[in-house]
């Protein structure tokens, strides 16, 4: 199976259109009349994705969604709403729902919604598991060379541009060793980022995970990265070149392209 889905949705003909269309997907698939019986359910099963329709007797799609957010943050919520609730369905994204989708939901609008979800779910446990992973060779490194040397191995200093030198390390710019500029360790950490993958374009919220260690929705991660990556900017542009180095790739993210 590709993944577990629960529908929440207290219209039966709407659960057994939605159940039929996310199976033949190949989805592992359970549904759910109100949202009660959706967090008696996440008690006792794991899901990936969660269809959850906004406007329901008793538990609102509201209530749920803080629910899911609070106790089960790694389910992908997308709320099913009517064209009158477009307000809500704002509301729902500013808690942290993965997405939106109008009622009657088109089967293409719903499965790429889906895919979208699950695919950004398992690469956020694949950075997490490669982070791990990295945290553990990296102590292991200090437990068998010790302290000192490890302070040897982890000190990175790179050539950027025309002289111009970075300690990753130390988070220190320079051509003149008596004139660095200082990066802030948020900065240090994007700079750090954008340089392991240059040459390669990263999306706002991989950004924001990378640098930050936190997921973010696809319209808060510009907002949340663009006045970090103006700061830097700021700084690099007192070295020759440097106001070129990050390049923003329209509606994408940033790729650093200095040489």
């Amino acid at each position: 199976m590709k993944g577990r889905i629960l529908i929440v949705d207290d219209e039966k003909n709407t659960r057994k259109s939605l159940e039929e269309i996310l199976r033949l997907e190949g989805y592992d698939v359970d549904s759910v009349g109100d949202g009660k019986s959706a967090v008696q359910i996440l008690e006792s099963k794991n899901f990936e994705l969660m269809l959850l329709d906004l406007k329901m007797a008793g538990m609102d799609g509201l209530e749920v969604l803080g629910y899911v957010t609070q106790e089960h943050p790694k389910c992908k919520v997308i709320m099913l709403t009517a064209h009158g609730s477009l307000e809500s369905a704002i509301q729902a994204l500013r808690q942290g729902a993965h997405d939106y989708i109008l009622k009657p939901a088109k089967p293409e609008e719903l499965i790429a919604s889906v895919n979208k979800g699950i695919s950004e779910l398992q690469d956020s446990e694949r950075k997490k598991m490669l982070l791990a992973q990295m945290e553990a060779s990296i102590q292991e490194l200090k437990e068998s060379e010790g302290g000192e040397a490890m302070v040897e191995v982890s000190r990175t200093v790179m050539m950027l541009g025309k002289n111009v030198k970075i300690d990753l390390e130390r988070r220190e710019i320079w051509v003149v060793e008596d004139d660095k500029i200082q990066l802030t360790p948020t900065e240090g950490k994007l700079m750090q980022v954008l340089l392991e993958n240059r040459g390669r374009v990263l999306s706002h919220k991989d950004l924001v995970f990378l640098v930050q260690g936190y997921q973010t929705t696809d319209w808060e991660a510009p907002e949340i990265m663009r006045p970090l990556v103006s700061r830097l900017r700021r700084k690099l542009s007192q070295f020759e070149g440097g106001d070129e180095w990050i390049v923003n790739v329209r509606g994408t993210g940033y790729v650093f392209d200095g040489n």
